[in-house]
């Protein structure tokens, strides 16, 4: 009796239609909860194991670059995946399409939020969310510094980050610069302390050949060109510049419409490091500066944020609505109107990057003079996020004006979130619907 014939080697997937493409990066945008981290391994599972569109290493290889970027690295990865795919076109669907349910969504909250926010049910489930805030800001940082922080240096520099920003209220762009210097400095005179890669797990085995193999050719619309990146630069440019002045053009240079833009365009090119990075800056605009919103709305628009699909950094969706209402006397299309201003002015940047490096990606990765200010930065990062953690501490759990009293209920809330989160690795999403739970139980059962 002959011996069953082993099963035939799985064949590259066959290409990939704009239409199938632009389900998927839909699907992506309505379910991608979970952080940057929730959504690359989203990605990684759907496009790497299942559908084989692209490989391991050209995945991981997408996703160190984007790393090294200012912006949202999920976004910008999908966009790179979308762009190897189906050309600049298929780029802008997948960022658009990854961002799109996310704005939708938050308005929408946001509203609810500024109209039914003093209902006691609503005031209630914040109770409880407000110190799961204080926490997940915690547990970001603890997975970005054991990430990090790898020698003493770079704890030097973040506890330095930690210390300018929380005590002696250096700005946050300055922050950045310094660290960028350090890192600089680190990199040509202590190469092995700052020679920190990027780089996620090691890949897995891989699950067949890919339809963008690690073998496969560069496509020629992904080959570089002087040419070409100097006119995706000048016309990404034309698109912020010309979008900036008919918004001055309408509601005035000092306009709150013009500050929103020119100021998410400054926080766009600032995100090292992810959404918890640039947060003390936006806040140090929206709320210290602009007077957009308060401190305590901050706090709310960031736990609307987290439960919602898309990047974390959506939230400045939220300060562009409540900026927008604010001037507005609570107008909702000025509302409405800020909320899209802020998230064009803040991806626009993004989109830039991708389509216009990813044809100079591998000659990019590796370069430690390139890598090591970067080192720099997310080490300085992680002491900025533990500053954001301080700040909405403060604003939680203090109860008077004074700063005297502690609401120890929301301190309890926010420790057993926290260990949740780092002890049981429980997600997000739980943790606050646990925690709006508690505020509802704890709110009803004490008058608090």
């Amino acid at each position: 009796m002959p011996l069953p014939l082993p099963p035939a080697p799985p064949s590259a997937p066959a290409s990939v239609s704009f239409g199938e493409a632009f389900r998927y990066w839909l699907k992506l945008g309505c379910i991608s909860f979970g952080g940057p981290a929730g959504q690359i391994a989203l990605m990684h599972e759907e496009l790497v194991k299942k559908r084989r569109w692209i490989s391991e290493q050209r995945f991981l290889h997408a996703l160190n670059y984007c790393m090294l970027l200012p912006g949202p690295e999920a976004t910008q990865l999908a966009i790179y995946i979308g762009w190897l795919l189906h050309r600049t076109r298929g780029g802008i669907m997948a960022g658009v399409l990854f961002v799109l349910p996310s704005l939708l969504i938050l308005i929408g909250l946001s509203w609810i939020y500024l109209v039914f926010g003093s209902v006691p049910a609503i005031a209630a489930i914040l109770y409880g969310v407000k110190p799961a805030v204080v926490a997940i800001v915690l547990a970001a940082a603890w997975r970005i510094g054991t990430r990090s922080l790898k020698n003493g240096w770079l704890i030097a520099i973040a506890v330095a980050a930690f210390v300018a920003i929380a005590v002696l209220h250096v700005p946050f762009p300055l922050i950045v610069l310094a660290a960028a210097g350090l890192g600089a400095l680190g990199g040509r005179f202590l190469p092995l302390h700052f020679r920190i890669g990027g780089s996620h797990a090691k890949g897995s085995k891989p699950a067949g050949p890919a339809l963008i193999d690690d073998t496969t050719p560069t496509p020629t619309h992904a080959q570089f060109s002087w040419a070409r990146m100097l006119r995706v630069i000048g016309v990404g440019i034309i698109m912020g510049v010309s979008a900036w002045l008919l918004i001055a053009w309408v509601g005035g240079v000092q306009g709150t419409m013009a500050q929103i833009a020119w100021f998410f365009t400054k926080a766009a090119l600032l995100t090292f490091g992810g959404a918890y990075a640039v947060l003390p800056y936006v806040y140090q605009g929206a709320v210290d500066h602009f007077h957009w919103l308060s401190a305590a709305q901050m706090i709310d628009g960031l736990a609307l944020g987290e439960t919602t699909p898309g990047p974390l950094i959506m939230i400045v969706t939220f300060v562009g609505f409540l900026g927008g209402w604010n001037s507005a006397g609570g107008a909702a299309v000025a509302a409405i109107t800020g909320a899209c201003v802020a998230t064009y002015f803040t991806f626009l940047p993004s989109f830039i990057f991708i389509l216009a490096g990813g044809p100079v990606v591998e000659a990019s990765r590796d370069d430690l003079r390139l890598t090591a200010p970067l080192t720099g930065i997310s080490a300085a990062v992680v002491g900025v996020i533990v500053s954001l953690a301080v700040f909405f501490a403060r604003h939680t759990f203090r109860t008077d004006a004074a700063l005297a009293q502690w609401d120890w209920i929301g301190v309890a809330v926010a420790v057993g979130a926290a260990i949740a989160m780092l002890r049981f690795k429980e997600g997000t999403i739980k943790v606050l619907f646990a925690c709006g739970l508690a505020g509802l139980v704890v709110s009803y059962s004490t008058g608090i």
